[in-house]
């Protein structure tokens, strides 16, 4: 077994400890949301969101790149067995970030009233004090990410995940069922991250004491955050410029679209985007620890196998499900609003094109960077994308609204990207397999648009057409992916390597992969 897919195992156990939590919350958070947008209706909805648009700015500011130096050197002192380094690396990022966090919260709630004279609703200051409290609590929960993510405990991640979704969806459906609308909305939300961070410092608790006690113990909290700070500062500005222009888009949304309802149906696709970051999301999270062990001198080949490795498997799962979304956004949001948000399907296809560029790197891309310690360079990168973002966001999203701010997202970065991958080549070596990007994204294209062109002919219901549109693309995504040859059988064996460390998924999945065999056995593969 080559280094790279050992390494991709052990990322494929965390990303799959990561998955059921993430499946788990977001089933659980999904039925109560559905109650919550059904109860509130799109203006209120909307209004929901936007009241949480001011403090998310503000939280922007809030980390300065020691949850990133946490991800990376608690994976690395974690490799080096150096215990005394972990423990100074976990008290230092709560220290900073509980009191960066209270300091913000604290700014955003004596703010409220400019921030909703700023949004065009000035009735809304109530509640945004209310909403700047998950400043803090989102501080917790942060932090208890990073930790779990660096020593790889994904587990305990998934149970803070779960945590959070139960109480959030009981709260909020309860208190907006009582009559208190958007307001109980806002308060259940605010509670549940509360109890989510502290549930996370728990759990980070009980994972420190679990070290065994180093010989030299005393924690070092200013040199650990000087250095950590040094680390994530290029870090940190690239984190709050990215996250500053997510939330400019939002605010220039909210003040030039007065329709809340219109709003309503963006963050209601918005929240079906979670069906792709269930696969998304424990890639993204785990490749960062992953390219962070690896020394680009010494481990030069299997660096350059696990960034091909990882563009190439992640784009495999996620495009196809990408485009899935795209070809049954109408009656997958139909199936449980009917014609209520009506906008949303649209909206909903339109944001999954920003998926298909897994197949260019854009999922692996960053973490290499990073995990390789380029921070500054991923700073110039994300500048860019600012330049080109702000006055293209402003300028977009006042003529043509939502739609502007989706072709905005979508454009943005495509400069960076390019340029990001032309320094991978240059530096390590290491490159996309732009034939098999092209092959996946073929697939996928042809089973989107087949699906999509038989399910508009059905004279059924949503659900019928939702199941049909289903079963109708897995069908002729993974015979045209064998006919083009997106996976071989090299493919294949590496896959069932990866997938041993899956516990109870190893079966089925084998099942799938002897299929396959059967399959490129009968196609003279």
């Amino acid at each position: 077994m080559t280094k790279a897919v050992e390494m991709a195992r052990v990322s494929t156990r965390g990303g799959f400890n990561l998955m059921w939590g993430l499946v788990a919350s977001t089933v659980i958070s999904a039925i109560g949301t559905i109650v919550i947008a059904r109860l509130l209706g799109p203006s209120n909805y909307g209004l929901y969101a936007i009241a949480l648009t001011g403090p998310t700015l503000i939280a922007t500011f809030r980390d300065w790149g020691i949850n990133s130096a946490m991800v990376k050197y608690s994976a690395q002192y974690n490799n080096e067995n150096n215990v005394a380094k972990i423990k100074s690396i976990f008290a230092s990022g709560i220290l900073f970030e509980v009191v960066l966090g209270l300091s913000l919260a604290a700014l955003s709630f004596f703010l409220s009233h400019f921030l909703a004279v700023s949004l065009n609703r000035p009735t809304i200051a109530p509640l945004i004090q209310i909403a700047s409290f998950f400043i803090l609590t989102g501080a917790l929960i942060n932090t208890a990410i990073a930790a779990f993510t660096g020593m790889e405990r994904m587990h305990l991640y998934s149970v803070m995940l779960i945590i959070q979704s139960i109480v959030k969806t009981a709260l909020i459906v309860a208190l907006v069922a009582l009559g208190f609308g958007t307001l109980g909305a806002i308060t259940g939300f605010t509670v549940a991250s509360l109890i989510a961070g502290l549930t996370g410092m728990l759990l980070m608790w009980t994972m420190y004491q679990s070290l065994h006690k180093p010989i030299h113990s005393k924690l070092e909290i200013r040199a650990t955050i000087t250095y950590m700070f040094k680390y994530g500062l290029p870090v940190s500005i690239s984190a709050i410029l990215g996250g500053f222009l997510a939330q400019f888009y939002n605010y220039i949304l909210a003040f030039f679209v007065l329709n809340n309802a219109i709003i309503g149906n963006y963050n209601l696709a918005l929240l079906f985007m979670v069906l792709i970051t269930f696969f998304s999301a424990p890639a993204t999270t785990m490749l960062f620890p992953a390219f962070s062990k690896l020394d680009p001198e010494k481990d030069r080949e299997p660096l350059k196998s696990v960034f091909r490795y990882s563009v190439k498997y992640a784009a495999l799962v996620v495009v196809p499900v990408a485009a899935m979304v795209m070809a049954l956004a109408q009656p997958a949001i139909g199936t449980i609003f009917a014609d209520k948000y009506a906008q949303a399907p649209l909206f909903l296809a339109s944001l999954s094109i920003g998926y298909l560029f897994s197949a260019l790197g854009t999922l692996s891309m960053g973490n290499m960077l990073n995990g390789q310690g380029y921070t500054t360079f991923n700073l110039k990168l994300t500048i860019l994308t600012a330049t080109i973002g702000f006055p293209m966001g402003f300028v977009l999203i006042y003529k043509f609204g939502v739609i502007g701010l989706i072709i905005t997202t979508l454009t943005d970065n495509l400069p960076s990207l390019f340029i990001g991958l032309r320094f991978i080549k240059k530096h390590f070596g290491a490159s996309v397999d732009w034939v098999s990007s092209a092959k996946i994204v073929a697939s996928s294209a042809i089973a989107s648009i087949l699906t999509y062109g038989f399910i508009s002919y059905l004279p059924f219901s949503n659900v019928i057409r939702l199941i049909i549109g289903v079963v109708v693309f897995l069908v002729v995504f993974m015979l045209a992916a064998l006919v083009t040859r997106s996976i071989d059988r090299t493919d294949v064996t590496n896959l069932r390597e990866i997938v041993n460390s899956l516990g109870p998924l190893r079966k089925p999945l084998n099942v799938l992969f002897n299929f396959i065999e059967k399959l490129m056995t009968a196609l003279h593969m």
